[in-house]
């Protein structure tokens, strides 16, 4: 049997999209509502016994992934609005991220 992950299947609906198009289309054309997305993803967390997902969620995944391939925190802060570079950061966790790799790769020269 062959399993897919979530992350191949939303790489290969996202390699079709237009960048103009809606990441959440709506039947009726445009794109869902916030609010809409929020109740689908709490179903789905629901069906699969997980209390942690939501919009935001995808906010902060993308966010995050986004950073750690560009290093780009310049859009990232446009993106979100945010004024300084430290609230990005720790925003989608990077800092904490940063010192847990340095700490994992420091080693004393004895």
């Amino acid at each position: 049997m062959y399993l897919v992950s979530l992350q191949d299947l939303i790489q290969d609906y996202t390699k079709a999209l237009d960048p103009a198009d809606s990441l959440f289309p709506s039947s009726k054309g445009g794109h869902l509502e916030v609010n809409t997305v929020y109740q689908i993803f709490q179903k789905v967390a629901r069906l699969l016994g997980r209390d942690d997902m939501g919009t935001h969620t995808l906010r902060k995944t993308f966010s995050y992934h986004y950073y750690k391939k560009t290093k780009d925190v310049a859009t990232l802060m446009e993106i979100f609005g945010h004024s300084s570079e430290k609230i990005t950061k720790r925003y989608i966790g990077i800092k904490e991220d940063e010192i847990s790799e340095t700490l994992l790769n420091f080693r004393l020269g004895f």
